[in-house]
């Protein structure tokens, strides 16, 4: 009895030790388990700092080649070309803007619609119904009222259609900005369709631009103006000066812009 008992105690006691182990492999596992959670937490920000500057380059650079695109009839195998890459490369030449140059052309464009409307209305201009006059600013084609229009109407008559026809086909080769002025004599006017010389005038003004727009001119080129009987080139207190008051000017601009269009 006493020899098992003896036999029993060692057993007994290994196995009452056991759990040490299990404790033992628990408490590693929760040591390394905070030392990750620890690391984790911990940023560096100097590193990350310089990490993100890195990338941010790294994405933001510019797209580069180690090679030179080719131009012109290079194929491989070209000894010539392949020895000296930079023969491979068009020259790129800027040309800057000419600002004299352009104005150079432009007023021979207006010098050219100033020929063309002097040969259009010779016969009229003989007749002392049409006048051109040219500046390198601008050209004035002054026509008087009675060509266009019956007295003390601002509907154009039928013989203006022809006129105007003249004008828009002339124009309409260029991009020149076109102001439309009209003007009267000083005799008060006052009917159901106009209060008084004012109206009378821009209303003479804006027909001729309804009628060169029919006519193909592009609207954005054109202005109406009416002056009334305050812009005079002669004297009212005879007829023929009141006959050469009442008229309506087509100020041709040398630009395209109708907003810039000064006298």
């Amino acid at each position: 009895m006493r020899a098992r008992r003896r036999a029993r105690a060692p057993d007994e006691t290994q196995s009452r030790e056991r759990w040490l182990i299990s404790y033992a492999d628990f408490i590693t596992l929760l040591f390394a388990f905070f030392v990750v959670m620890y690391s984790v937490s911990s940023v560096n920000e100097g590193k990350y700092k310089v990490l993100s500057e890195t990338l941010e380059g790294v994405f933001n650079a510019p797209a580069r080649t180690l090679n030179p695109i080719p131009l012109g009839d290079h194929r491989p195998g070209d000894s010539s070309a392949d020895s000296n890459p930079a023969q491979e490369l068009a020259p790129v030449t800027v040309r800057p803007t000419d600002p004299a140059g352009m104005e150079r052309r432009r007023t021979e464009a207006l010098k050219s619609i100033a020929d063309e409307f002097a040969g259009k209305f010779n016969v009229l201009m003989s007749q002392g119904l049409v006048t051109v006059d040219r500046t390198d600013e601008w050209i004035a084609l002054t026509l008087r009222d009675s060509l266009l229009f019956s007295s003390g109407e601002a509907e154009p008559h039928y013989d203006a259609f022809a006129v105007i026809e003249s004008i828009a086909a002339i124009l309409s080769e260029h991009d020149n900005a076109v102001v439309v002025e009209g003007f009267t004599d000083n005799v008060p006017i006052r009917t159901a369709g106009f209060a008084s010389n004012w109206e009378l005038s821009a209303a003479r003004a804006a027909a001729l631009v309804r009628l060169l727009a029919a006519e193909g001119i592009k609207p954005e080129r054109l202005a109406a103006v009416g002056y009334g009987e305050f812009q005079p080139v002669a004297r009212n207190d005879t007829a023929d000066g009141r006959k050469r008051n009442r008229r309506v000017v087509l100020l041709v601009s040398r630009d395209n812009a109708v907003r810039g269009v000064v006298r």
